[in-house]
């Protein structure tokens, strides 16, 4: 069965998003080419390194002598994007993400790939055979000046979360939290 890739090249939209309240959100990243708009979901956890490592590699790419591919130090105020998800229809849970860099297109490149019965654990990756086994693909290019937006507001969708109880650490619901004090 042939691989369907879901590809967006140089795309209107990409964030990520939640529907649902804190404590019970579903994480989606989004991505819109005209009217062509794919929805996955996302671990809470998946979202947080996404933006961490898409940070890491502009960080990087500044340091080259020159900053050849104009990245930008701070999000372009022109491309921050806080609009809420448009209607999402899940295309699939993702299981496995990889995050790389096109020097050809100055672009950062997402792939994600659904979570298939090969994922076991949280954070294992997929053997190299698997990837080409997936049923369906995302693979997003985002300019750098978008990758930089992309990572702030998904940094802070995933802090705008439950507060963390300063004593314990774990998080307060709405209803209310329980102190589980850590012993000594």
């Amino acid at each position: 069965m042939p691989t369907t890739v879901h590809e967006f090249a140089w795309p209107d939209r990409v964030v990520v998003g939640t529907i649902g309240l804190p404590g019970a959100r579903t994480f989606y990243l989004q991505v819109r080419t005209g009217k062509q708009i794919v929805s996955i979901a996302l671990e809470k956890q998946q979202s947080a390194q996404l933006a961490e490592k898409i940070d890491e590699i502009l960080d990087q790419l500044i340091t080259l002598e020159g900053n050849p591919f104009s990245v930008p130090t701070s999000t372009p105020i022109e491309l921050v994007d806080n609009d809420h998800l448009e209607s999402v229809e899940e295309q699939f849970r993702t299981g496995v993400l990889s995050l790389g860099w096109d020097p050809t297109t100055a672009q950062i490149v997402v792939e994600a790939y659904p979570l298939s019965d090969v994922d076991t654990e949280e954070n294992e990756a997929l053997p190299n055979d698997a990837d080409a086994d997936a049923s369906e693909v995302l693979r997003v290019s985002m300019p750098v000046g978008t990758a930089r937006a992309f990572a702030k507001r998904t940094r802070e969708v995933v802090g705008a979360g439950r507060p963390i109880c300063v004593l314990c650490g774990q998080p307060i619901d709405a209803d209310g939290h329980t102190c589980a004090l850590p012993e000594v």
